[in-house]
């Protein structure tokens, strides 16, 4: 959820842990903070403010930093306000600092003891108490590296660390369980970070920290030590991604430029996956086709928009695979019982590989026994792709805007590709796996046609500058769209809204439809579409005001309490991914209508690594 930068080099660091900042504000961005060991009297210096990165660039301005090394952080509230004092860096006796992502879950007891041992707080987080255990074991080793190993030996949860001390000001070590740290390799300067987007400026060169792992960092080199304190090495990767890739270029947020990178993305997810009209089993990883020809049922895991993406692919499982699908979210499958069919494939869905609950559910499933793993993914060296025995990378690129929007689609298009090679194991016929593979050869150019309804939908959402709450339906493999519209508009423009399958309207819902209650439809031409068309006219029978985005061939036509956007026809398996398009382009427009911050909604944060 935060984000963390640092630095040690042969020049003055400030510059480049801002830029780092800025690069991973999408992470969290309720304050920020610097610090540095001043080159010259080796005393650490810092600056923290409230607010968003341009908050404490205005704070640096007036300040004095200025440093060879130093540590940064941006920070997402977990334990205690938003607020300068709960800030990172944390500072202990003005001699060691500390950046920190991730839960302390034992930090009350630790609290309590180090309170007796006459350490003081001067926040509310659970992160003061990591930097208060380092100081106490570096007053008995007076070794930084040694200090961090015997305090992390102390803490239960999960962490991504960055210490300094002033007691050795050429010295950076880092840590990682259960949050994301990358290092980035110089030419006599090394950097920490926690994903590589923050790193671009200044090296393509990384090295990923495992699981357990701790690293000592100097302008001399890095020494990395496994969990059991071993020397290991790490494999040099190279990241051939432009500094300039996240950057907005000529659009005005970072959502709207992803909403209209979909096309590409969709693109360069088929792109080499596909031969001949059939989907390639090498694309889902080495020996993926001995272990698919197993597999019969599939358990998908996942948060947020990606659960969403998981159900749309439960409907496609059964129809077109004929096979039996679970459809579980995350942070609730880690604590049932669930009924273990070791013939299941287990499919994780995140863009970040980093996302805490999914995670842990895969751990869980893994432990229980379930089958094999698969991971569709946005990021190639995260955390879930390491702990998956298959992998289909979305080939998205970096999704900047909090909210959502081509990683989605590149997911069901991922989903789709799956979809397909289980199916041709059970009974999918060759001329029908070429019929879908065809129509997935189309979607970037239907997609991209459909973006040309913008100018119409942001015209039809000054139709919601005053609404507070607004329901979306949909039936079928609609009805997890509806969900993602309606978490689109909830995240980015603050308006309550809910989703339904439609025919469960007359079930409750229906209570709340008045003229004062928008209610938005998708109505693609499919096999539900009539008893879509009796729903809708149960809304307008109680005064509703409906929105619907309606196939051309649906014959739903615009009239009093009913506004229509006609789609271009499309194939039932593909038209989820053209249905996405227009209630992301709803929610951004409304979002903008109503001044809110839409690529940095309130209270949220990307890249979700706490449980």
């Amino acid at each position: 959820m935060c984000g963390i930068v640092g630095a040690v080099a042969q020049r003055d660091v400030v510059p480049i842990l801002l830029e780092g900042l800025r690069r991973l504000e999408y992470r969290g961005y309720d304050s920020a903070g610097m610090v540095v060991i001043d080159g010259g009297s080796a005393d650490l210096r810092r600056v923290r403010r409230r607010g968003k990165i341009v908050e404490l660039e205005q704070g640096l301005s007036g300040a004095a930093l200025n440093g060879p090394i130093g540590i940064a952080h941006t920070r997402w509230a977990t334990h205690g306000e938003p607020s300068e004092a709960n800030a990172h860096p944390h500072i202990c006796r003005q001699t060691v600092a500390l950046v920190h992502n991730g839960i302390i879950e034992n930090y009350e007891e630790l609290r309590t003891q180090q309170r007796t041992a006459g350490f003081e707080f001067t926040s509310d987080t659970d992160t003061e108490v990591i930097v208060h255990q380092i100081y106490h074991y570096l007053e008995q080793h007076n070794n930084l590296l040694a200090a961090v190993q015997n305090a992390l030996e102390d803490l239960k949860g999960a962490y991504a660390l960055g210490v300094i001390s002033a007691r050795k000001p050429d010295h950076l070590v880092a840590a990682r369980r259960g949050s994301p740290l990358v290092i980035g390799i110089g030419i006599g300067e090394y950097f920490i970070a926690s994903d590589v987007a923050a790193l671009l400026p200044v090296t393509q060169r990384f090295i990923f920290l495992e699981e357990g792992d701790i690293a000592e960092l100097t302008r001399e080199g890095v020494t990395i030590y496994d969990a059991r304190g071993r020397r290991v090495e790490r494999p040099i990767r190279e990241n051939k991604l432009r500094a300039d890739a996240i950057e907005r270029g000529e659009f005005r947020h970072y959502m709207l430029k992803e909403i209209f990178e979909q096309p590409r993305a969709i693109a360069e997810t088929l792109e080499g996956r596909i031969s001949e009209q059939r989907v390639l089993d090498e694309a889902f990883g080495p020996k993926a086709g001995e272990i698919l020809d197993k597999i019969q049922s599939v358990l998908i895991l996942a948060c947020g928009t990606s659960y969403h993406a998981g159900m749309v692919g439960r409907y496609w499982l059964e129809s077109i695979a004929n096979i039996p699908c679970q459809v579980e979210i995350a942070s609730e499958f880690r604590y049932r019982r669930p009924v273990v069919t070791p013939d299941t494939l287990v499919v994780t869905l995140s863009q970040s590989g980093e996302t805490a609950d999914t995670i842990a559910a895969l751990k869980e499933a893994q432990r229980l026994g379930f089958g094999p793993s698969l991971s569709i993914c946005n990021v190639p060296e995260s955390s879930l792709v390491r702990e998956s025995d298959l992998v289909l990378m979305t080939r998205a690129g970096p999704e900047i805007g909090v909210a959502s929007t081509k990683a989605f689609t590149a997911q069901l298009t991922a989903l789709l590709l799956l979809v397909i090679a289980l199916g041709r194991r059970h009974g999918l016929a060759a001329g029908e796996e070429a019929r879908l593979v065809f129509q997935l050869m189309l979607l970037p150019a239907r997609v991209e046609q459909i973006l040309q309804l913008s100018p119409a939908i942001e015209e039809l959402s000054q139709q919601f500058a005053e609404i507070r709450n607004a329901l979306f339906l949909g039936r079928g493999t609609h009805y997890p769209i509806a969900m993602e519209g309606a978490l689109k508009l909830k995240e980015i423009s603050y308006i309550h809204a809910e989703a339904y399958p439609a025919g469960e309207l007359k079930h409750g819902p229906l209570a709340l439809v008045d003229a004062d209650m928008p209610v938005i439809a998708v109505a693609p031409n499919d096999q539900v579409l009539e008893k879509l068309k009796s729903n809708l006219q149960e809304v307008r029978a109680r005064g509703g005001q409906l929105y619907v985005f309606a196939d051309q061939a649906a014959e739903v036509k615009s009239g009093p309490g009913m506004k229509v956007l006609e789609m271009q026809p499309v194939e039932d398996e593909t038209a989820p991914l053209i249905y996405t398009i227009p209630l992301q382009l709803l929610a951004y427009h409304v979002a903008v209508i109503k001044g809110t911050d839409v690529d940095q909604p309130r209270n949220l944060a990307k890249s979700v690594t706490v449980e």
